[in-house]
């Protein structure tokens, strides 16, 4: 099939053994009850094969709604699928499950959600620091918190429970170009959506993350000022303003850097997007053409 005919939201890629392998989440149940995950693969982004199921809930795992932004991550031989999971009495976070494969199929492997049992959380994203140490950073969402918070949380070693106290890298509302939404609830706040941590050929450490501004759904990026996942981060451009977002950077195989998010972030609509991205002066910027 064609990039334009499948419906995901939160796109990401993993590129491995010269393949591309796309995981989001299914459109047609983002918003409701959910079983599973699907994988795409393909050599040039634009033909893919699948879907090919990579995680399918067999009635014994604990969540049933709300599979969200499923990321796969290689650590120490195995491949680390996290998502985002909701239950009925149980608040959003997300888990961690293992394969030895990027097709899965993926097993629980965290005890339930890494993220805090009383937040209700999301989208949790992989990173490694310079020592080695693993991290998820992830989102206290907004409907919670008011004012959308980004965090990171140092895990064990094995990436199967946290190793220490989330610690606050900054809130939706830092960023010049943050606006308010309103939920169907009726809360009004600052929408935090899917980070990703990326660390430049110039050596400054990138957070992408999504809100919301006046020109819709938007993929912003955070600086840290020390290089370090320990921040201080300040806010700098956005990458793409244009109903667009909750993306992450690759790097194909012949070496170019790459953005993928979804757009337009319109139920049944969905589609992944890939755009080349140039570095300059250490920073990211974005095509406004697809490839």
């Amino acid at each position: 099939m064609r990039t334009d005919e499948i419906n995901i939201r939160d796109p990401f890629v993993l590129v491995h053994g010269g393949v591309y392998y796309l995981y989001g989440t299914r459109g047609e149940t983002c918003w409701g009850k959910a079983d599973g995950f699907d994988v795409y693969t393909s050599r040039d982004l634009e033909n893919w094969q699948g879907p090919y199921p990579c995680f399918q809930n067999d009635g014994t795992f604990w969540a049933d709604r709300n599979y969200w932004a499923p990321e796969v991550h290689p650590w120490r031989g195995n491949f680390y699928l996290f998502a985002s999971f909701k239950a009925e009495h149980t608040c959003r976070g997300t888990a961690v499950l293992k394969a030895d494969s990027p097709l899965g199929p993926f097993k629980p492997h965290s005890r339930g959600p890494v993220t805090p049992a009383d937040w209700e959380c999301l989208d949790g994203t992989f990173y490694a620091d310079g020592n080695g140490r693993p991290w998820m950073v992830f989102c206290h969402e907004w409907v919670q918190a008011g004012d959308g918070e980004i965090l990171a949380l140092p895990l064990k070693e094995d990436l199967s429970a946290q190793d220490g106290e989330p610690r606050l890298l900054f809130r939706a509302s830092d960023a010049p170009w943050s606006s308010p939404v309103r939920h169907s609830s009726g809360v009004t706040g600052y929408v935090t959506d899917g980070p990703f941590l990326w660390r430049t050929a110039g050596g400054k450490l990138l957070c992408l993350w999504a809100g919301f501004s006046q020109n819709g759904y938007t993929q912003g990026v955070a600086l840290s000022g020390s290089g370090e996942i320990t921040g201080p981060f300040c806010q700098i451009a956005p990458l793409f303003d244009r109903d667009g977002g909750h993306g992450m950077v690759f790097r194909t195989p012949e070496g170019r850097l790459m953005l993928t998010l979804h757009s337009p972030n319109t139920h049944l609509l969905e589609r992944p997007r890939f755009y080349p991205l140039e570095e300059r002066d250490g920073l990211l910027f974005c095509s406004r053409e697809d490839t």
